[in-house]
Protein backbone atom coordinates (compact mmCIF):
# COMPACT_ATOMS: atom_id res chain seq x y z
CA UNK A 1 0.00 0.00 0.00
CA UNK A 2 3.03 2.24 0.94
CA UNK A 3 4.27 1.57 -3.00
CA UNK A 4 0.99 2.33 -4.40
CA UNK A 5 0.38 5.53 -2.30
CA UNK A 6 4.30 6.76 -3.58
CA UNK A 7 3.39 6.02 -7.28
CA UNK A 8 -0.19 7.42 -7.17
CA UNK A 9 1.37 10.74 -5.57
CA UNK A 10 3.85 11.00 -8.56
CA UNK A 11 1.43 11.22 -11.25
CA UNK A 12 3.18 8.78 -13.58
CA UNK A 13 1.51 7.67 -17.14
CA UNK A 14 2.67 4.26 -16.60
CA UNK A 15 3.61 2.03 -14.24
CA UNK A 16 5.60 -1.25 -15.02
CA UNK A 17 6.23 -4.20 -12.19
CA UNK A 18 8.97 -6.25 -11.96
CA UNK A 19 10.08 -8.76 -8.92
CA UNK A 20 13.23 -10.84 -9.49
CA UNK A 21 11.68 -14.40 -9.00
CA UNK A 22 8.27 -13.45 -10.59
CA UNK A 23 8.96 -15.47 -13.59
CA UNK A 24 8.94 -18.79 -11.45
CA UNK A 25 5.91 -17.47 -8.85
CA UNK A 26 4.14 -14.63 -9.94
CA UNK A 27 1.48 -14.01 -6.96
CA UNK A 28 3.43 -10.93 -5.24
CA UNK A 29 3.92 -9.61 -8.87
CA UNK A 30 0.21 -9.80 -9.63
CA UNK A 31 -1.29 -8.42 -6.17
CA UNK A 32 1.05 -5.41 -6.52
CA UNK A 33 -0.34 -4.68 -10.20
CA UNK A 34 -3.62 -5.31 -9.24
CA UNK A 35 -3.92 -2.95 -6.47
CA UNK A 36 -1.87 -0.25 -8.83
CA UNK A 37 -4.82 -1.01 -11.02
CA UNK A 38 -7.31 -0.23 -8.53
CA UNK A 39 -6.10 2.71 -7.40
CA UNK A 40 -5.03 4.20 -10.32
CA UNK A 41 -8.18 2.87 -13.12
CA UNK A 42 -6.85 3.94 -16.57
CA UNK A 43 -3.37 4.18 -16.00
CA UNK A 44 -0.96 1.42 -17.83
CA UNK A 45 0.08 -1.31 -15.53
CA UNK A 46 2.67 -3.73 -16.91
CA UNK A 47 3.97 -6.73 -15.44
CA UNK A 48 7.09 -8.86 -16.13
CA UNK A 49 5.29 -11.83 -15.96
CA UNK A 50 3.28 -11.23 -18.13
CA UNK A 51 5.36 -10.21 -20.98
CA UNK A 52 8.40 -12.22 -20.12
CA UNK A 53 8.21 -15.09 -18.39
CA UNK A 54 12.10 -15.20 -18.04
CA UNK A 55 15.08 -15.51 -16.11
CA UNK A 56 18.06 -12.92 -16.24
CA UNK A 57 16.16 -9.59 -14.31
CA UNK A 58 18.03 -7.42 -16.16
CA UNK A 59 16.82 -8.08 -19.64
CA UNK A 60 13.20 -8.69 -17.99
CA UNK A 61 13.17 -5.66 -16.30
CA UNK A 62 14.19 -3.82 -19.57
CA UNK A 63 11.46 -5.55 -21.75
CA UNK A 64 8.94 -4.10 -18.64
CA UNK A 65 9.97 -0.94 -18.57
CA UNK A 66 10.09 -0.02 -22.16
CA UNK A 67 6.52 -1.70 -22.66
CA UNK A 68 5.24 0.76 -20.18
CA UNK A 69 6.66 3.41 -21.72
CA UNK A 70 5.42 2.23 -25.17
CA UNK A 71 1.97 1.75 -23.70
CA UNK A 72 0.85 5.66 -23.46
CA UNK A 73 1.81 6.57 -26.74
CA UNK A 74 1.27 3.52 -28.70
CA UNK A 75 -1.40 1.93 -27.17
CA UNK A 76 -3.51 4.89 -27.08
CA UNK A 77 -2.96 6.39 -30.61
CA UNK A 78 -3.93 2.44 -31.85
CA UNK A 79 -7.29 2.15 -30.20
CA UNK A 80 -7.89 5.91 -30.99
CA UNK A 81 -7.08 4.69 -34.77
CA UNK A 82 -9.17 1.49 -33.83
CA UNK A 83 -12.64 3.16 -33.10
CA UNK A 84 -12.17 5.92 -36.12
CA UNK A 85 -11.69 3.21 -38.36
CA UNK A 86 -14.94 1.53 -36.97
CA UNK A 87 -16.34 4.55 -37.01
CA UNK A 88 -16.27 5.06 -40.66
CA UNK A 89 -17.96 1.68 -40.91
CA UNK A 90 -15.03 -0.70 -41.32
CA UNK A 91 -16.06 -3.99 -39.76
CA UNK A 92 -12.45 -5.66 -40.76
CA UNK A 93 -10.38 -6.30 -37.62
CA UNK A 94 -7.53 -3.43 -37.51
CA UNK A 95 -4.35 -5.90 -37.04
CA UNK A 96 -0.82 -4.85 -36.26
CA UNK A 97 2.47 -6.05 -37.78
CA UNK A 98 4.92 -7.53 -35.04
CA UNK A 99 8.94 -7.90 -34.83
CA UNK A 100 8.52 -11.49 -34.34
CA UNK A 101 7.22 -11.55 -38.14
CA UNK A 102 3.25 -12.13 -36.84
CA UNK A 103 0.71 -9.89 -36.56
CA UNK A 104 -1.54 -8.90 -33.44
CA UNK A 105 -5.44 -7.41 -32.94
CA UNK A 106 -4.77 -3.78 -32.00
CA UNK A 107 -5.89 -4.42 -28.46
CA UNK A 108 -3.31 -7.11 -27.99
CA UNK A 109 -0.69 -4.61 -29.06
CA UNK A 110 -1.95 -2.05 -26.72
CA UNK A 111 -0.45 -4.55 -23.97
CA UNK A 112 2.42 -5.71 -25.74
CA UNK A 113 3.54 -2.74 -27.27
CA UNK A 114 7.17 -4.22 -26.71
CA UNK A 115 7.01 -6.56 -29.67
CA UNK A 116 6.24 -3.86 -32.00
CA UNK A 117 10.00 -2.75 -31.89
CA UNK A 118 11.53 -2.83 -35.64
CA UNK A 119 8.14 -4.51 -36.77
CA UNK A 120 8.58 -2.46 -39.83
CA UNK A 121 11.51 -4.65 -41.76
CA UNK A 122 9.70 -7.79 -40.69
CA UNK A 123 6.79 -6.83 -43.40
CA UNK A 124 8.83 -7.21 -46.13
CA UNK A 125 10.52 -10.32 -45.39
CA UNK A 126 6.85 -11.99 -44.88
CA UNK A 127 6.33 -10.45 -48.13
CA UNK A 128 9.66 -12.10 -49.99
CA UNK A 129 8.38 -15.30 -48.16
CA UNK A 130 5.35 -15.05 -49.57
CA UNK A 131 6.65 -14.64 -53.06
CA UNK A 132 8.90 -17.59 -53.19
CA UNK A 133 5.90 -19.97 -51.79
CA UNK A 134 3.84 -18.50 -54.91
CA UNK A 135 7.01 -19.70 -57.07
CA UNK A 136 8.44 -22.79 -55.41
CA UNK A 137 11.57 -21.61 -54.26
CA UNK A 138 12.54 -21.24 -50.22
CA UNK A 139 16.26 -19.83 -50.00
CA UNK A 140 15.74 -16.31 -50.32
CA UNK A 141 18.01 -13.07 -49.08
CA UNK A 142 14.94 -10.27 -48.69
CA UNK A 143 17.13 -7.12 -49.48
CA UNK A 144 14.96 -3.91 -48.43
CA UNK A 145 16.75 -0.25 -49.72
CA UNK A 146 14.36 3.19 -48.96
CA UNK A 147 15.73 6.31 -48.87
CA UNK A 148 17.64 5.60 -45.46
CA UNK A 149 18.38 2.01 -44.18
CA UNK A 150 19.15 -1.10 -45.59
CA UNK A 151 17.10 -4.23 -44.20
CA UNK A 152 18.57 -7.02 -45.33
CA UNK A 153 17.50 -11.06 -43.89
CA UNK A 154 18.05 -14.90 -44.98
CA UNK A 155 15.81 -16.96 -45.44
CA UNK A 156 15.98 -20.81 -45.14
CA UNK A 157 13.57 -23.42 -45.98
CA UNK A 158 10.31 -20.63 -46.44
CA UNK A 159 10.56 -19.72 -42.49
CA UNK A 160 11.87 -16.33 -41.11
CA UNK A 161 14.60 -16.62 -39.47
CA UNK A 162 13.39 -15.96 -35.54
CA UNK A 163 15.79 -14.84 -32.92
CA UNK A 164 14.13 -14.62 -28.83
CA UNK A 165 16.09 -11.56 -28.23
CA UNK A 166 16.83 -8.51 -29.44
CA UNK A 167 19.18 -5.10 -28.64
CA UNK A 168 17.29 -1.31 -28.63
CA UNK A 169 19.46 1.44 -27.89
CA UNK A 170 22.12 -1.18 -25.97
CA UNK A 171 19.09 -2.43 -24.12
CA UNK A 172 18.06 -6.39 -24.40
CA UNK A 173 14.59 -7.14 -25.23
CA UNK A 174 13.12 -10.32 -24.68
CA UNK A 175 10.55 -10.04 -27.55
CA UNK A 176 10.97 -13.06 -30.64
CA UNK A 177 12.24 -10.66 -33.52
CA UNK A 178 13.04 -11.67 -37.42
CA UNK A 179 16.67 -11.61 -37.66
CA UNK A 180 16.97 -8.62 -39.49
CA UNK A 181 20.28 -6.87 -40.60
CA UNK A 182 20.38 -2.87 -41.16
CA UNK A 183 22.74 -1.05 -41.93
CA UNK A 184 22.25 2.64 -43.35
CA UNK A 185 22.60 3.06 -46.70
CA UNK A 186 19.93 4.30 -49.03
CA UNK A 187 19.05 6.49 -51.24
CA UNK A 188 19.05 9.24 -48.95
CA UNK A 189 22.76 8.28 -47.61
CA UNK A 190 24.55 11.57 -47.85
CA UNK A 191 27.99 11.51 -49.35
CA UNK A 192 30.93 13.34 -47.63
CA UNK A 193 34.73 13.91 -47.34
CA UNK A 194 36.19 13.03 -44.03
CA UNK A 195 38.76 14.63 -42.31
CA UNK A 196 41.43 11.90 -43.44
CA UNK A 197 40.25 12.94 -47.31
CA UNK A 198 38.19 9.61 -47.32
CA UNK A 199 34.86 9.70 -49.33
CA UNK A 200 31.94 8.36 -46.71
CA UNK A 201 28.42 7.53 -47.40
CA UNK A 202 25.92 7.47 -44.72
CA UNK A 203 24.73 6.60 -41.90
CA UNK A 204 23.59 10.06 -42.23
CA UNK A 205 20.64 10.51 -44.60
CA UNK A 206 18.52 13.42 -46.25
CA UNK A 207 15.48 11.90 -45.65
CA UNK A 208 12.48 12.35 -47.80
CA UNK A 209 12.31 15.80 -46.87
CA UNK A 210 14.45 18.12 -47.59
CA UNK A 211 15.68 14.92 -49.27
CA UNK A 212 18.60 14.53 -52.30
CA UNK A 213 19.59 17.15 -53.81
CA UNK A 214 17.80 16.38 -57.12
CA UNK A 215 14.61 16.47 -55.09
CA UNK A 216 14.58 20.23 -55.68
CA UNK A 217 13.18 21.09 -52.16
CA UNK A 218 15.81 22.68 -50.57
CA UNK A 219 18.32 19.55 -50.33
CA UNK A 220 22.29 20.92 -50.54
CA UNK A 221 24.06 18.06 -49.70
CA UNK A 222 25.06 14.93 -51.84
CA UNK A 223 23.27 11.51 -52.15
CA UNK A 224 23.01 8.75 -53.54
CA UNK A 225 20.31 9.08 -55.60
CA UNK A 226 21.87 12.29 -56.58
CA UNK A 227 25.30 10.03 -58.08
CA UNK A 228 22.54 8.00 -59.70
CA UNK A 229 21.23 11.37 -61.33
CA UNK A 230 24.63 11.89 -62.92
CA UNK A 231 25.25 9.02 -63.86
CA UNK A 232 22.07 9.05 -65.69
CA UNK A 233 20.58 5.75 -64.05
CA UNK A 234 17.58 8.14 -62.81
CA UNK A 235 16.09 9.87 -65.41
CA UNK A 236 14.26 13.61 -65.39
CA UNK A 237 11.26 12.39 -62.94
CA UNK A 238 10.73 10.12 -60.36
CA UNK A 239 7.94 8.26 -59.61
CA UNK A 240 6.56 9.52 -62.65
CA UNK A 241 5.14 12.92 -60.88
CA UNK A 242 8.72 14.65 -59.44
CA UNK A 243 10.65 16.18 -61.71
CA UNK A 244 14.20 16.08 -60.50
CA UNK A 245 16.51 18.65 -61.05
CA UNK A 246 19.84 17.55 -62.65
CA UNK A 247 21.54 20.41 -62.35
CA UNK A 248 21.24 20.36 -58.98
CA UNK A 249 22.22 17.09 -58.27
CA UNK A 250 25.61 17.34 -60.64
CA UNK A 251 26.39 20.79 -58.16
CA UNK A 252 25.88 18.61 -55.44
CA UNK A 253 28.31 15.66 -56.47
CA UNK A 254 30.54 18.29 -58.00
CA UNK A 255 31.71 19.63 -54.26
CA UNK A 256 32.23 16.52 -53.32
CA UNK A 257 34.69 15.64 -56.25
CA UNK A 258 36.25 18.66 -56.00
CA UNK A 259 37.23 18.02 -52.61
CA UNK A 260 38.43 14.39 -53.53
CA UNK A 261 40.37 15.58 -56.61
CA UNK A 262 37.96 14.17 -59.27
CA UNK A 263 36.03 14.63 -62.43
CA UNK A 264 31.88 14.84 -61.76
CA UNK A 265 31.09 11.31 -63.19
CA UNK A 266 34.35 9.95 -61.55
CA UNK A 267 32.87 11.22 -58.42
CA UNK A 268 29.47 9.60 -58.61
CA UNK A 269 31.07 6.45 -59.35
CA UNK A 270 32.43 6.58 -56.27
CA UNK A 271 29.42 7.58 -54.41
CA UNK A 272 27.89 4.70 -56.04
CA UNK A 273 30.30 1.79 -55.20
CA UNK A 274 31.06 3.32 -51.37
CA UNK A 275 27.32 2.81 -51.04
CA UNK A 276 27.35 -1.16 -52.37
CA UNK A 277 30.30 -1.53 -50.70
CA UNK A 278 27.83 -1.43 -47.72
CA UNK A 279 25.40 -3.71 -49.01
CA UNK A 280 27.42 -5.99 -50.18
CA UNK A 281 29.19 -6.06 -46.25
CA UNK A 282 25.39 -6.32 -45.40
CA UNK A 283 24.30 -9.43 -47.57
CA UNK A 284 28.12 -11.18 -46.53
CA UNK A 285 27.26 -11.00 -42.70
CA UNK A 286 23.64 -12.75 -43.43
CA UNK A 287 25.09 -15.21 -45.97
CA UNK A 288 28.99 -15.69 -46.34
CA UNK A 289 29.98 -15.32 -43.02
CA UNK A 290 27.47 -17.78 -41.70
CA UNK A 291 28.35 -20.14 -44.06
CA UNK A 292 25.86 -20.09 -46.39
CA UNK A 293 26.50 -20.12 -50.13
CA UNK A 294 25.05 -16.90 -52.11
CA UNK A 295 25.08 -18.67 -55.53
CA UNK A 296 22.31 -21.19 -53.65
CA UNK A 297 20.09 -17.99 -52.94
CA UNK A 298 17.41 -16.20 -55.03
CA UNK A 299 18.00 -12.24 -53.94
CA UNK A 300 14.23 -10.18 -53.87
CA UNK A 301 15.62 -6.63 -53.74
CA UNK A 302 12.31 -4.46 -53.08
CA UNK A 303 12.11 -1.06 -51.52
CA UNK A 304 12.15 2.42 -53.99
CA UNK A 305 16.23 1.77 -54.26
CA UNK A 306 16.72 -1.87 -53.87
CA UNK A 307 16.03 -2.68 -57.76
CA UNK A 308 18.05 0.29 -58.75
CA UNK A 309 21.41 -2.02 -57.54
CA UNK A 310 19.82 -5.84 -57.63
CA UNK A 311 21.61 -6.46 -60.64
CA UNK A 312 25.29 -5.69 -59.78
CA UNK A 313 25.13 -7.18 -56.53
CA UNK A 314 24.02 -10.02 -58.73
CA UNK A 315 26.92 -9.98 -60.32
CA UNK A 316 29.20 -9.41 -57.28
CA UNK A 317 27.94 -11.16 -54.92
CA UNK A 318 27.33 -13.88 -57.45
CA UNK A 319 24.03 -14.71 -56.68
CA UNK A 320 21.64 -17.63 -57.88
CA UNK A 321 19.27 -15.22 -59.24
CA UNK A 322 17.38 -11.85 -58.54
CA UNK A 323 13.88 -11.43 -58.49
CA UNK A 324 12.30 -7.72 -58.66
CA UNK A 325 8.82 -8.15 -57.53
CA UNK A 326 5.59 -6.44 -59.04
CA UNK A 327 5.33 -2.40 -57.07
CA UNK A 328 9.06 -3.26 -55.21
CA UNK A 329 8.44 0.98 -53.47
CA UNK A 330 4.72 -1.10 -52.09
CA UNK A 331 6.22 -4.66 -51.23
CA UNK A 332 6.61 -3.87 -47.42
CA UNK A 333 2.88 -2.96 -46.96
CA UNK A 334 2.04 -5.66 -49.55
CA UNK A 335 3.79 -8.14 -47.09
CA UNK A 336 1.41 -7.15 -44.14
CA UNK A 337 -1.34 -8.74 -45.58
CA UNK A 338 0.81 -11.87 -46.37
CA UNK A 339 1.39 -12.61 -42.47
CA UNK A 340 -0.60 -14.49 -40.02
CA UNK A 341 -1.70 -13.71 -36.38
CA UNK A 342 0.97 -14.73 -34.34
CA UNK A 343 1.46 -15.39 -30.23
CA UNK A 344 4.73 -16.14 -28.51
CA UNK A 345 5.00 -17.90 -25.06
CA UNK A 346 8.10 -18.69 -22.82
CA UNK A 347 8.61 -19.88 -19.43
CA UNK A 348 12.07 -20.48 -18.09
CA UNK A 349 12.41 -23.56 -15.94
CA UNK A 350 16.10 -24.71 -15.50
CA UNK A 351 16.31 -28.12 -15.16
CA UNK A 352 18.38 -30.88 -15.84
CA UNK A 353 16.92 -32.88 -18.88
CA UNK A 354 16.17 -36.08 -17.74
CA UNK A 355 12.78 -38.84 -18.06
CA UNK A 356 12.00 -36.82 -14.69
CA UNK A 357 11.76 -33.67 -16.28
CA UNK A 358 9.88 -34.38 -19.49
CA UNK A 359 6.07 -34.97 -17.83
CA UNK A 360 6.26 -31.61 -16.44
CA UNK A 361 7.70 -29.81 -19.90
CA UNK A 362 4.87 -31.82 -21.81
CA UNK A 363 2.39 -30.27 -19.62
CA UNK A 364 3.27 -26.95 -20.10
CA UNK A 365 3.47 -27.17 -23.77
CA UNK A 366 0.33 -28.84 -23.57
CA UNK A 367 -1.70 -26.18 -21.38
CA UNK A 368 0.74 -23.03 -22.79
CA UNK A 369 -1.09 -24.33 -26.22
CA UNK A 370 -4.70 -24.59 -24.71
CA UNK A 371 -3.84 -20.75 -23.92
CA UNK A 372 -2.77 -19.97 -27.27
CA UNK A 373 -5.41 -21.66 -29.23
CA UNK A 374 -8.00 -19.61 -26.63
CA UNK A 375 -6.55 -16.31 -27.53
CA UNK A 376 -6.94 -17.52 -31.21
CA UNK A 377 -10.52 -18.25 -30.92
CA UNK A 378 -11.06 -14.87 -29.39
CA UNK A 379 -9.77 -13.39 -32.38
CA UNK A 380 -12.04 -15.50 -35.00
CA UNK A 381 -9.32 -17.79 -35.77
CA UNK A 382 -10.93 -21.25 -36.00
CA UNK A 383 -8.41 -24.55 -34.40
CA UNK A 384 -8.19 -25.69 -37.44
CA UNK A 385 -6.21 -22.62 -38.72
CA UNK A 386 -3.88 -22.75 -35.39
CA UNK A 387 -0.81 -24.28 -36.28
CA UNK A 388 1.75 -24.50 -33.10
CA UNK A 389 5.79 -24.16 -33.44
CA UNK A 390 7.28 -25.75 -30.39
CA UNK A 391 11.73 -25.16 -29.47
CA UNK A 392 13.24 -25.28 -26.49
CA UNK A 393 16.89 -22.92 -25.13
CA UNK A 394 19.26 -25.81 -23.91
CA UNK A 395 23.22 -25.75 -22.58
CA UNK A 396 25.24 -27.80 -21.15
CA UNK A 397 24.80 -27.52 -17.53
CA UNK A 398 27.25 -24.58 -16.46
CA UNK A 399 27.06 -22.58 -19.82
CA UNK A 400 25.77 -19.31 -19.93
CA UNK A 401 24.19 -19.05 -23.11
CA UNK A 402 21.41 -21.02 -24.95
CA UNK A 403 21.02 -22.87 -27.83
CA UNK A 404 17.32 -22.93 -29.58
CA UNK A 405 16.22 -26.32 -30.64
CA UNK A 406 13.19 -27.17 -32.53
CA UNK A 407 10.75 -29.36 -31.55
CA UNK A 408 8.85 -31.97 -33.52
CA UNK A 409 6.17 -31.87 -32.08
CA UNK A 410 5.93 -31.29 -28.38
CA UNK A 411 4.84 -34.86 -26.97
CA UNK A 412 7.33 -37.19 -24.71
CA UNK A 413 8.23 -39.05 -27.94
CA UNK A 414 9.36 -36.18 -29.51
CA UNK A 415 11.24 -34.48 -26.05
CA UNK A 416 13.03 -37.64 -25.34
CA UNK A 417 15.09 -36.67 -29.04
CA UNK A 418 15.79 -33.05 -27.42
CA UNK A 419 19.50 -34.17 -25.99
CA UNK A 420 20.53 -35.68 -29.16
CA UNK A 421 18.80 -33.12 -31.15
CA UNK A 422 20.66 -30.69 -28.61
CA UNK A 423 24.04 -32.09 -29.15
CA UNK A 424 23.51 -31.96 -33.39
CA UNK A 425 22.79 -28.53 -33.30
CA UNK A 426 26.02 -27.83 -30.94
CA UNK A 427 28.06 -29.49 -32.80
CA UNK A 428 27.25 -28.03 -35.97
CA UNK A 429 27.36 -24.04 -34.35
CA UNK A 430 30.47 -24.50 -32.45
CA UNK A 431 32.46 -27.52 -34.49
CA UNK A 432 32.63 -29.61 -30.71
CA UNK A 433 30.40 -31.78 -28.58
CA UNK A 434 30.11 -33.92 -25.70
CA UNK A 435 27.52 -36.65 -25.50
CA UNK A 436 28.65 -37.28 -22.06
CA UNK A 437 27.40 -33.90 -20.63
CA UNK A 438 24.67 -32.96 -18.13
CA UNK A 439 22.29 -30.71 -20.53
CA UNK A 440 20.12 -28.10 -18.68
CA UNK A 441 16.78 -26.97 -20.17
CA UNK A 442 16.89 -23.53 -20.25
CA UNK A 443 13.29 -22.01 -21.40
CA UNK A 444 10.22 -23.21 -23.38
CA UNK A 445 9.01 -21.74 -25.44
CA UNK A 446 5.91 -22.09 -28.09
CA UNK A 447 4.37 -20.47 -30.91
CA UNK A 448 1.20 -20.03 -32.48
CA UNK A 449 0.31 -18.92 -35.73
CA UNK A 450 -3.25 -18.42 -36.64
CA UNK A 451 -4.06 -18.20 -40.26
CA UNK A 452 -5.74 -15.42 -42.23
CA UNK A 453 -6.81 -15.61 -45.84
CA UNK A 454 -4.23 -13.97 -48.61
CA UNK A 455 -5.68 -11.45 -51.44
CA UNK A 456 -5.64 -13.16 -54.97
CA UNK A 457 -2.48 -13.12 -57.03
CA UNK A 458 -2.78 -10.45 -60.26
CA UNK A 459 -1.98 -12.37 -63.51
CA UNK A 460 -0.32 -10.07 -66.46
CA UNK A 461 -1.53 -10.65 -70.01
CA UNK A 462 0.66 -12.48 -72.35
CA UNK A 463 2.81 -11.43 -74.70
CA UNK A 464 5.87 -12.05 -76.86
CA UNK A 465 9.94 -12.56 -75.73
CA UNK A 466 9.60 -8.60 -77.20
CA UNK A 467 8.58 -6.04 -75.28
CA UNK A 468 6.16 -3.87 -76.56
CA UNK A 469 6.54 -1.28 -78.64
CA UNK A 470 4.92 1.08 -76.36
CA UNK A 471 6.45 0.34 -73.54
CA UNK A 472 9.99 1.77 -74.74
CA UNK A 473 10.24 5.29 -73.39
CA UNK A 474 13.10 6.63 -74.35
CA UNK A 475 17.05 5.22 -75.28
CA UNK A 476 19.31 7.40 -72.49
CA UNK A 477 22.89 8.03 -72.55
CA UNK A 478 24.24 6.18 -68.88
CA UNK A 479 27.69 5.64 -67.16
CA UNK A 480 27.27 1.92 -66.58
CA UNK A 481 29.42 0.43 -63.42
CA UNK A 482 33.19 -0.04 -64.61
CA UNK A 483 32.66 0.97 -68.40
CA UNK A 484 34.40 4.77 -67.44
CA UNK A 485 32.00 6.13 -70.37
CA UNK A 486 28.55 6.95 -71.50
CA UNK A 487 26.18 4.16 -73.10
CA UNK A 488 22.74 4.30 -74.85
CA UNK A 489 20.21 2.38 -72.94
CA UNK A 490 17.11 1.07 -73.78
CA UNK A 491 14.48 2.67 -70.75
CA UNK A 492 11.05 0.85 -70.49
CA UNK A 493 8.03 1.67 -68.64
CA UNK A 494 7.29 -1.60 -66.39
CA UNK A 495 3.47 -1.51 -66.27
CA UNK A 496 3.84 -2.05 -70.37
CA UNK A 497 5.22 -5.34 -69.86
CA UNK A 498 3.93 -8.34 -70.30
CA UNK A 499 4.22 -11.89 -69.08
CA UNK A 500 6.95 -14.15 -71.15
CA UNK A 501 8.24 -10.39 -72.14
CA UNK A 502 12.11 -10.70 -71.88
CA UNK A 503 14.41 -7.57 -72.20
CA UNK A 504 18.07 -8.11 -72.36
CA UNK A 505 20.84 -5.74 -71.16
CA UNK A 506 21.95 -2.95 -71.11
CA UNK A 507 18.09 -1.61 -69.78
CA UNK A 508 16.31 0.28 -67.67
CA UNK A 509 12.83 -0.09 -65.98
CA UNK A 510 11.01 2.73 -64.61
CA UNK A 511 7.45 2.52 -62.77
CA UNK A 512 5.82 4.57 -60.74
CA UNK A 513 7.93 3.36 -57.05
CA UNK A 514 11.24 2.35 -58.17
CA UNK A 515 13.35 2.31 -61.15
CA UNK A 516 15.20 -1.67 -62.36
CA UNK A 517 19.18 -1.61 -63.79
CA UNK A 518 19.53 -4.60 -65.79
CA UNK A 519 23.49 -4.55 -67.13
CA UNK A 520 25.46 -5.87 -69.88
CA UNK A 521 25.28 -9.46 -70.00
CA UNK A 522 22.07 -10.13 -68.36
CA UNK A 523 18.91 -10.42 -68.91
CA UNK A 524 15.32 -10.01 -67.19
CA UNK A 525 12.24 -11.68 -67.79
CA UNK A 526 8.60 -10.92 -66.87
CA UNK A 527 6.60 -13.99 -65.43
CA UNK A 528 2.77 -14.26 -65.23
CA UNK A 529 2.94 -12.70 -61.89
CA UNK A 530 4.52 -9.36 -63.26
CA UNK A 531 7.92 -10.21 -61.23
CA UNK A 532 11.34 -9.14 -62.98
CA UNK A 533 13.74 -11.80 -62.90
CA UNK A 534 16.95 -11.02 -63.95
CA UNK A 535 19.60 -13.67 -64.36
CA UNK A 536 23.14 -13.93 -65.97
CA UNK A 537 23.87 -14.73 -69.65
CA UNK A 538 27.16 -13.47 -70.18
CA UNK A 539 29.65 -12.32 -67.37
CA UNK A 540 31.88 -10.87 -69.97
Amino acid sequence: ERVVAEVERREVDAVAVCFLFSYMDDRHERAMAEALARRLPGTPVTRSSEIAREFREYPRTATTALNAALRPVVGRYLLRAQASLRGLGMRAPFLIMQSNGGSVPAERADREAHRLLLSGPTAGVAGAIALGARHGIDRLISLDMGGTSLDVCLIRDGVPPVVPSQVIEAHPILASAVDVVTVGAGGGSIASVDAGGRLRVGPESAGADPGPAAYGRGGKEATLTDAHVVVGALGPTLAGRLALDAEAARDAIGRVGDELGLALEDAAEGVIAVAMAHVVRALRRVSVERGVDPADYTLVAFGGAGPLHAARLLREMRLGGVVVPAHPGLFSAAGLVATDLRIDESQTVLRALGPGSLDDVAAWYREAGRRIVARFREDGIPRSRVRLVASADCRYLGQGYELSVPIRGPGPASLARLRKDFHAIHARTYGHVNPEEEVELVTLRLSGLGALGRPEAITLPAGGPEPPREAVVERREVVLPGAGRRRRVTVLRRELLRARNRIQGPAIVEEMDSTTVILPGQEARVDRSGDLWIREVDRR
